[in-house]
């Protein structure tokens, strides 16, 4: 019974512990995106920024879902001609292609899930915006939209 109990103490514990440690992908690590869409629209997401080779490469994989209101931004640090897949990625995406100055040049709706056909548009682009497949439709997120966010603002 003493064996038990302390078990079941043990078990608590570490449940009350681990429920105190930080998510992998908390909230706090989140930054505010804003689309200025040409309907007038003002559309904020709350972003994760992968800005480094690895965190580009991971990108949204193993996700298994992700909040409307959020996305990633592949920042390229310049303005690169770049390839998306969806390799060991579970979600749908809207892949979203942009500018140096903010401007969405390129948007592939939908994009399947685990995929390994290259997505690109064929031109230079300084970031990559993933949102959850079917945003840029049903917010009427266009090519030609603009992007307010620190990435862009010293490329203006």
């Amino acid at each position: 019974m003493k064996k038990f109990i302390h078990s079941v103490i043990t078990v608590l514990i570490l449940a009350v512990w681990s429920a105190c440690l930080p998510a992998a992908d908390s909230d706090s690590n989140l930054k505010t995106l804003v689309i200025h869409t040409s309907g007038g629209q003002q559309l904020s997401y709350h972003i994760e920024v992968a800005d480094t080779d690895a965190t580009r490469r991971r990108g949204l994989m193993y996700r298994q879902h992700m909040p409307a209101d959020q996305g990633m931004l592949l920042d390229f640090g310049g303005n690169h001609n770049v390839g998306i897949w969806m390799k060991n990625t579970y979600i749908s995406l809207d892949i979203i292609f942009i500018d140096a100055g903010g401007r969405i040049v390129y948007i592939y709706p939908d994009a399947t899930p685990l995929s390994t056909r290259t997505i690109s548009t064929g031109q230079s682009v300084r970031a990559v915006l993933e949102l959850n497949g079917g945003q840029a439709r049903d917010k009427g997120i266009a090519p030609g939209d603009e992007v307010v966010f620190p990435t862009f603002t010293s490329e203006k």
